[in-house]
């Protein structure tokens, strides 16, 4: 099995968000709140417009550790999912599936959704867990700070965090390219 990795090419991330918004507003967003707040996904597709509307925070019980989270809606991401949730009620799921009333988007068709977009911007080794990873690696490349970014994310060990965020490859590579004998 292919390890998942963040997308490290902003221009990539740009054209994914391109193809995604073509295809739906929900599978555009899908994507635009995982990468703005490193939510998982089973986190993300439970998610009903009473958790964001009027808010300033997503509170969650996490999925995976049933542990309290609190995420920021950065300004960005609150244009974006107001102009989303404009035409929906309260009690409606965020990202819903086309199959039923008011049924969440299933996981398996979220990933269907990451793979066929990773395939039109050839990026293999995508699926779910990339938006994730790629908060997580554009944060840290972008404040260093990975205490924070364990914090956040709520590893045990700050290597856990590097290597899920591909730091550490990316280190390795860097080291492998730049060695010489």
């Amino acid at each position: 099995m292919k390890r998942v990795e963040p997308i490290r090419d902003k221009k990539k991330i740009e054209q994914i968000k391109a193809i995604l918004k073509a295809q739906s507003d929900r599978n555009y967003m899908i994507f635009v709140v995982g990468i703005n707040t490193g939510l998982r996904i089973s986190d993300l597709l439970s998610l009903k417009v009473e958790h964001i509307r009027y808010k300033r925070h997503i509170m969650i019980i996490e999925k995976k550790t049933s542990k309290i989270k609190q995420f920021l809606i950065n300004s960005y991401l609150r244009r974006e999912l107001d102009e989303y949730m404009k035409d929906m009620d309260d009690y409606e799921y965020l990202f819903q599936s086309r199959i039923g009333k008011n049924k969440p988007l299933s996981r398996f068709q979220a990933h269907r959704i990451m793979k066929e977009v990773g395939r039109e911007v050839n990026l293999e080794r995508i699926a779910c867990t990339t938006t994730r990873k790629t908060f997580g690696y554009h944060h840290y490349k972008q404040y260093k700070d990975l205490a924070l970014l364990q914090k956040l994310f709520n590893h045990s060990k700050q290597w856990v965090t590097l290597d899920y965020i591909g730091i550490n490859q990316d280190m390795m590579d860097e080291s492998i390219e730049n060695f010489r004998l």
